[in-house]
């Protein structure tokens, strides 16, 4: 049985004012589920102080939905393998704002729990179609752009959506924080529908994709070094704040600060990746393995040093801010023929990796201190250096790349 139905469709590119709307239209929803994915953070005291649990209890409001949204990448696109994309990523929007709504509406945490399944279907949902769309908005020569703006809604979900969020949060009470995200993605979903054309399913995803997807030793090497590098990220970054609060002279309004530079860089790493991505994702994952490897590591020495931590902050999140949009380059590379399959993986791999790197993170802290997590994040990044090392040049050649020209429909 076939693995995957190819279904034609006129090669109709946008012209260029509406291409553009069009990606950004696609990034507004990515940032709208990483905002909602990561707002609780924010509000985690207050969310629990508010319906009564500990603040690890309320943190299931974070992991859930990442959980959920590893299943839902790979499962949304073949329940829906013939729906038009347009239509499905409007649906997905709009299931967010409800889920926002009852957040904000939750009388006891199970409720709220119940709403945060919800977001994890529409976090795996839109990754899955998203992240692939990047070559089917635009022409081939402006795909790795398009992909890197569809990919900055992360890094500018983490320097605008979490923080203004969180401030709402604690001026108006943590439920304004969940409606206005309500509001925001109910906004998103019209936009969809207005600017972006039609998107029929041309690669209907069957289950049976996956292993074989699986087979292909590029790809297999790709989601290897995704799995290391977001596993090693989480499973620091996550407990950044006190290893920050071991430097001297740094206090919580120097931190907050700091994680603000983070993100920022985030955002100039997400672009700069991307380039470079387009042309070779393998040379971009190296670099970034390496870069990561290295900053990570470095920041145990450095704990001494205020200088030094600012230093190797910002370089850490100008480094992690490529992994995404290069990692779904390398993806697509190896994957030309099933790009909607890939990028439901992809995005599986990626929650599964966040998930189990805060929960490892986690371990770590609590047995070996803080201050071990770094070794746990820059040795992952160097097993995830070795991995792409050892790929002989899978998915860099520019015969390997998908050459895609749009396939939409007026």
């Amino acid at each position: 049985m076939s693995q995957s139905t190819h279904i034609p469709t006129r090669p109709v590119v946008p012209p260029p004012p509406r291409r553009r709307f069009a990606v950004l239209a696609v990034a507004a929803a990515t940032f709208s589920v990483v905002t909602t994915e990561m707002l609780p953070v924010g509000l985690l005291t207050s969310l629990g102080s508010g319906l009564h649990v500990s603040d690890g209890t309320a943190g299931l409001a974070v992991t859930l939905p990442g959980l959920v949204a590893a299943l839902a990448a790979l499962l949304l696109p073949v329940a829906m393998r013939r729906a038009d994309r347009r239509t499905v990523l409007a649906l997905l929007m709009a299931v967010l704002a409800a889920a926002n709504v009852i957040s904000a509406l939750a009388p006891v945490f199970a409720v709220l729990l119940v709403a945060r399944v919800l977001v994890g279907v529409c976090i795996g949902g839109v990754w899955a179609i998203a992240a692939g769309l990047g070559v089917r908005l635009v022409r081939a020569e402006g795909a790795g752009r398009a992909t890197a703006v569809i990919f900055s809604g992360i890094a500018v979900a983490s320097v605008l959506g979490v923080p203004a969020g969180t401030l709402l949060g604690e001026l108006a009470g943590w439920r304004w924080g969940f409606a206005a995200l309500a509001v925001l993605a109910l906004a998103v979903a019209g936009l969809l529908v207005t600017v972006l054309p039609r998107l029929p399913a041309d690669q209907g995803v069957r289950l049976g994709a996956f292993p074989a997807l699986l087979r292909i030793g590029g790809l297999r090497a790709g989601l290897l070094a995704v799995t290391l590098l977001v596993t090693g990220h989480f499973a620091t970054y996550t407990y950044i704040r006190p290893v920050l609060e071991r430097v001297p002279g740094i206090g919580a309004g120097l931190i907050s600060g700091l994680l603000l530079a983070y993100g920022t860089a985030g955002i100039a790493g997400n672009f700069a990746g991307g380039a470079v991505a387009a042309r070779d994702p393998r040379r971009a994952l190296l670099a970034i393995s390496a870069g990561l490897a290295a900053v990570v590591l470095l920041m145990v020495p450095a704990g001494a040093s205020l200088a030094a931590s600012v230093a190797l902050l910002v370089a850490w999140g100008l480094a992690y801010g490529g992994v995404s949009v290069s990692a779904q380059n390398w993806v697509m590379a190896a994957a030309p023929h099933a790009r909607e399959a890939a990028s439901a993986l992809f995005a599986g791999v990626f929650n599964v990796a966040i998930a189990l790197g805060a929960f490892a993170g986690g371990r770590v802290a609590d047995s070996r201190g803080a201050g071990a997590v770094l070794w746990l994040g820059g040795g992952l990044a160097g097993l995830a250096l070795v991995a792409v090392a050892c790929a002989k040049g899978a998915a860099t050649t520019k015969g390997d790349r998908p050459r895609g020209r749009a396939r939409i429909s007026p």
